[in-house]
């Protein structure tokens, strides 16, 4: 299926308007929620201090989504990516590794150069591989979901 190459917006979420944020919550809640099967607070208290990445399509919805998170707020020594996710409707399509891409790229030039650590789905180990993190070996559960620790060095 080809796609529409999306308008790919980074704020700071004092930036983002409450029509962004909305769609925010709702493709979180839709993805992570409801087809994850996974009741948890969303709403962690790290969004206020993080850069939002936000992809949407030529019909104005909300396809892609990451947050960008500043050294020391999920990590000590470590900016993060967090809440890394799709639209079902989109899956398949290269969105993903865009998303990535992008993602690395305004943290660095956000924060700087320096290195990321994020708490990925373990089936997803090898996407984030290909960009070059490594695992920790650190698998845990989180709400149920097997995790695993990775870094990227800087």
């Amino acid at each position: 299926m080809m796609m529409d190459t999306p308008a790919i917006i980074c704020k700071h979420f004092n930036e983002l308007t409450t029509t962004e944020l909305y769609d925010i919550f709702k493709l979180r809640i839709e993805v992570f929620c409801v087809e994850q099967n996974c009741p948890y607070q969303d709403a962690d208290g790290k969004d206020q201090q993080s850069h939002h990445l936000i992809c949407y399509n030529s019909n104005n919805q909300l396809i892609a989504y990451s947050r960008l998170l500043p050294e020391g707020l999920s990590y000590p020594g470590y900016a993060s990516i967090g809440r890394v996710v799709t639209s079902p409707l989109v899956r398949k399509t290269g969105i993903g590794k865009l998303l990535m891409k992008e993602s690395l790229e305004q943290v660095k030039k956000i924060f700087g150069n320096i290195p990321v650590k994020i708490g990925a789905q373990t089936y997803l180990l090898k996407f984030y591989e290909s960009f070059g993190f490594k695992s920790t070996g650190e698998e845990y559960l989180e709400d149920g979901i097997p995790h695993t620790k990775m870094v990227l060095e800087k």
